[in-house]
């Protein structure tokens, strides 16, 4: 297995980060390997596949690049950068930083990657400009469109497990988080069950990227800094899916009959809060304007059905005993159908 050792700052003063260029990457790898990971991704995966592979068929030279990249168990690095973490970084910014990677450095990952054995089709120096392009088409094409729905998701996401945090603490959130990874107390943490020396991070930056599709990775780098007493400020993150009830489109549809007694609104809502959820995250699972799941909510309390309790930050929503019953009631009767 592979675990870092993070001290207790580093820990403190991790956070949550958006990252366009991450949500394209997830697209990239789930793309490539041609898998899905639950039904809603499989919709999204059958839509775009096909022209993937059309325009890889047309330009072996990337195919090459991305297989090498992607096809063996580490990523090449210069593929993954840590994502800027900033506060609303655009995808142009961030893709920038893989357009601008020094040929000398790709070849170094792609030799990294394949244990030494580049072949002579990849010895050129415009690989990453090539990625960027891949990338830039993967954004336009496949992820772009449903941006802001993702970054509704995403956000989601990140109030969930910020509320679990202050709940449960970080050992709690972070054994959810990824795959593999769970904490080993002692200040060590588990990335990955592949084997990797350890790393030991104190004094550095730590994140937790969110993507909507289901894909993983850890990255990090070194970036220079001025002055001669100044240290590297170093940068890891580890990218990880969102939740599967926040990802996949196919959630369970409030009864008709639930929805005539309270409006379909209601009852969505009513429905979904078969665990607590924050207004932000009801956002994202409906498309409801905040002000209408706000609304709502409200109604709900007023008819105890719903209450609502302080997480840190956040302020959760969930069902009363009398809205167990109503919902469980609709379901089953609908089951008897």
């Amino acid at each position: 297995m592979s675990w870092w050792r993070v001290d207790t700052d580093t820990l403190a003063g991790s956070r949550f980060a958006t990252s366009p260029l991450a949500e394209a990457l997830a697209g990239l790898k789930t793309l490539h390997h041609g898998r899905a990971a639950h039904v809603g991704e499989r919709q999204w995966l059958d839509t775009h596949l096909s022209s993937y592979r059309a325009r890889l068929a047309d330009d072996p030279v990337t195919a090459a690049l991305i297989e090498a990249a992607l096809g063996r168990q580490w990523n090449a690095t210069f593929l993954t950068p840590t994502p800027l973490g900033g506060s609303d970084p655009t995808f142009t910014e961030e893709l920038e930083r893989i357009r601008s990677v020094p040929p000398a450095a790709v070849l170094a990952d792609l030799g990294e990657s394949l244990n030494g054995s580049l072949p002579a089709l990849l010895r050129r120096d415009d690989l990453s400009r090539r990625a960027a392009d891949l990338l830039e088409w993967v954004w336009t094409e496949a992820i772009q469109p449903s941006w802001p729905r993702r970054r509704r998701i995403i956000e989601a996401d990140i109030v969930a497990r910020t509320a679990r945090a202050a709940l449960h603490g970080w050992a709690t959130a972070l054994n959810e988080m990824r795959p593999g990874m769970r904490w080993l107390g002692d200040d060590r943490l588990q990335t990955t069950v592949c084997d990797s020396p350890a790393l030991e991070l104190s004094r550095v930056q730590l994140m937790f990227v969110p993507v909507t599709l289901h894909q993983t990775w850890v990255c990090w780098d070194v970036p220079p800094v001025g002055g001669r007493n100044a240290h590297p400020v170093r940068r890891y993150a580890v990218v990880y899916p969102c939740s599967g009830v926040l990802a996949d489109d196919e959630r369970c549809a409030a009864p008709k009959a639930l929805a005539a007694l309270l409006g379909p609104a209601r009852a969505e809502l009513l429905t979904l809060l078969d665990t607590p959820k924050t207004t932000t995250q009801l956002v994202a699972l409906t498309g409801l304007p905040l002000g209408s799941v706000g609304r709502h909510l409200r109604i709900l309390r007023e008819a105890h059905l719903t209450q609502r309790r302080r997480a840190g930050r956040h302020v959760l929503y969930f069902r009363t005993g009398a809205g167990q019953v109503l919902v469980a009631a609709q379901l089953s009767g609908a089951g008897a159908l």
